[in-house]
């Protein structure tokens, strides 16, 4: 055999590298690891069977049975309950004499057994509708949403924790302080026509409290106008009687230099840029405020002849530092029209008031529900639990938690029934996303070592519902092919048992590279940060993301239950928690 290395003195990363180039699995600890490379010997069974069609081990297989890593005594175990004539022929393909032979050993299982018989959980709709309610209950009392670092945020990381434990599920409650933008007070946007005595000459300042005719319009927050993630506070009244500068998209073309100390204007039209961009473009040529004007998104979707405002944030990341006096904020189409034909092109007078603190640090909450496996392999399901700050969230992603809820309920009942996974599952809700992913990020950075060592797949819910009236289907995809594959069976499991839901929502099902993986939802932090090792390449995490076929309503004030449609989460629901169960419970 050669001389074996000595395993046990490398590190975790390595034993990972050197099991990866051998196709061997990479998950466990330390010591199932080094086991699982010092094991040749496991390779030499012999597996036969008696005349009489039984299956005859005798000691060595006894001797080979025992002393082997977990996942080779798993797959002994499924191949001694494969019929006897097969046995022979599965011997002869797993003798090897290397470690590496038994890579093909969930193949050769399958290609005996043929299509796994995936069994598909059960799934409440109506207790997920009310999971939904109860969270969107909890909303701003103005506002609705349950911005990150708010006590509506901590309220519904209390309120999941709580359903995990009337499920009979052990819980945990983490809390990790981050940097966030935090709003005061409500911000407010208007327009000043000066009155007649205002403009005389030598008479009071335009737009003043003496100007008793002026005419202001008043423009309503969530509706007309809201702000954008990392603005400061800013305050212009009427009677400073700001100029307005129209860079049109916000291309590098436009002339942001002559916005210098003034308001810049951009449309968001095909071609601009996101938040982030033009803030540095801004920030860059000592723009005092920024006013984007929504001419793109929802357009006639939610408002007949306009397009709602939406909340968008910045990748903080990007930036050395941001104004602590920068007002940002984006408005209707209807109203930058408005501001264009009365203050650009008017005698009109912008007021705009935000008060916004961007250097302020918030604690935002991670409960998880935990049921125990049989061993330290780890399956995560998560979704986020915040929302913007400027609507309820109902569909982003109030549907994913809710749903993740239900899934959670209906493993303590399959615990109850048949015992525990052989997989550890953890039930996540992430708060911070809106902001930056920064629950799963904290939660992610916190175990790292552990889901080093022991992470099997982390599934991801982020808004995987479907619009009742505008129904494109489902986008489900993963980086673990095994695991894409076996969601396309499942799904045709589901096909058959659910076929009026199977034929009313389409799921389109893919498989992508790792490195091709969107960095825009929580499984994130799960997929690229975990095996970040300077200099030693990237190990990535496997995932699977479910997305829905979106929502106009998305970062609105009208993402609303009246939208919720809680028959399309029967769909990711039910296949995404019959993979876990299938991995965590075999053909059980």
């Amino acid at each position: 055999m050669g001389d074996i290395p000595e395993w046990s003195e490398l590190t975790v990363s390595e034993l990972k590298k050197e099991l990866k180039s051998r196709g061997l699995p990479v998950s466990g600890n330390k010591n199932e690891l080094v086991e699982r490379l010092s094991g040749p010997g496991v390779l030499e069974a012999e597996i036969a069977g008696d005349s009489d069609g039984h299956n005859s081990s005798g000691m060595f297989e006894k001797i080979l049975y025992y002393n082997s890593p977990t996942n080779v005594r798993n797959r002994i175990r499924r191949i001694k309950e494969l019929p006897v004539p097969v046995l022979a022929v599965t011997a002869i393909l797993i003798i090897g004499g290397t470690s590496g032979a038994l890579v093909y050993g969930d193949d050769i299982i399958e290609w005996v057994q043929g299509e796994p018989d995936y069994t598909l959980i059960d799934f409440d709709q109506n207790q997920v509708r009310g999971y939904a309610q109860t969270l969107v209950d909890l909303g701003h009392p103005d506002w609705e949403g349950r911005m990150s670092g708010t006590v509506e945020e901590q309220n519904a990381a209390e309120s999941v924790k709580n359903n995990f434990t009337s499920s009979g599920i052990p819980t945990t409650m983490d809390d990790f302080e981050v940097p966030m933008f935090v709003i005061g007070s409500e911000p407010s946007l208007s327009i000043c026509i000066p009155g007649d005595i205002g403009n005389l000459i030598g008479g009071p300042t335009p737009c003043s409290s003496a100007d008793v005719n002026r005419d202001i319009t008043e423009f309503t927050h969530r509706e007309e106008f809201v702000i954008q993630g990392y603005s400061g506070s800013a305050s212009i009244g009427h009677v400073e009687d700001m100029d307005i500068i129209d860079l049109g998209n916000g291309s590098t073309d436009s002339d942001w230099s002559s916005a210098a100390s003034k308001v810049a204007m951009i449309w968001l039209e095909e071609g601009t840029e996101g938040n982030t961009a033009l803030l540095q473009r801004a920030i860059e040529n000592d723009v005092y405020s920024m006013i984007i004007i929504n001419a793109r998104q929802n357009c006639d979707d939610l408002v007949s002849n306009d397009c709602v405002p939406y909340f968008k944030s910045v990748d903080r990341s990007q930036f050395e530092f941001i104004p602590d006096s920068f007002g940002f904020i984006m408005v209707s189409k209807s109203v930058g029209e408005t501001i264009t034909e009365m203050v650009i092109n008017g005698d009109g007078r912008l007021g705009m008031m935000t008060d916004v603190d961007n250097q302020g640090m918030a604690t935002i909450h991670v409960p998880c529900g935990v049921i125990q496996g049989e061993s330290d392999s780890v399956i995560v399901l998560g979704a986020h639990h915040d929302t913007v700050y400027n609507g309820p969230g109902a569909v982003d992603d109030t549907s994913g938690v809710a749903t993740l809820q239900e899934i959670a309920r209906q493993f303590a009942i399959l615990e109850s029934q048949i015992g525990q996974p052989s997989h550890t599952l953890y039930f996540c809700t992430w708060g911070g996303e809106e902001e930056g992913l920064w629950g799963s990020k904290e939660w992610v950075d916190k175990y790292r070592t552990m889901l080093g060592e022991n992470l099997r797949l982390y599934v991801n819910l982020d808004m995987n519902h479907v619009d009742a009236e505008r129904n494109s289907g489902l986008t489900m995809f993963g980086n673990s092919e095994g695991d894409v594959e076996a969601l396309r069976g499942i799904h045709g499991i589901f096909s058959n048992a659910y076929p009026e839901l199977a034929s009313k929502y389409k799921v389109e099902i893919r498989d992508i590279e790792s490195s091709d993986m969107p960095y825009n939802s929580d499984h994130a932090p799960f997929v690229y940060e975990i095996d970040n090792v300077p200099g030693d390449g990237m190990d990535y995490g496997d995932a699977i993301v479910c997305y829905g076929s979106g929502s106009y309503e998305y970062h609105t004030f009208l993402d609303g239950m009246d939208r919720f449609n809680e028959e399309s989460l029967v769909v990711s629901g039910v296949i995404l928690g019959s993979l876990v169960r299938y991995l965590s419970y075999g053909e059980a």
